[in-house]
């Protein structure tokens, strides 16, 4: 899986606000409603997966921190 601040197109040091406006633009892009790619589904998962992580600023600690992103299974 990519980087999150990758997938999200943000650099590491991007406030909440940043984080916030990146996943809604790109959610508004792929979501599978709007978008008919087949592959638009599941990076819509990913970008949805990356923002709950990003977007909490204590499961962004530990993100930064031991490489946890509370994979989905």
């Amino acid at each position: 899986m990519a980087d999150f601040y990758e997938l999200l197109g943000v650099e590491r040091s991007a406030s909440q606000t940043d984080i916030k406006s990146a996943y809604r633009r790109l959610a508004r892009k792929y979501h599978p409603d709007v978008n008919p790619d087949p592959a638009a589904a599941s990076l819509f998962a990913d970008i949805t997966d990356a923002y709950q992580i990003l977007g909490d600023p204590r499961r962004r600690r530990l993100y930064d921190t031991e490489g946890v992103s509370f994979d989905r299974t």
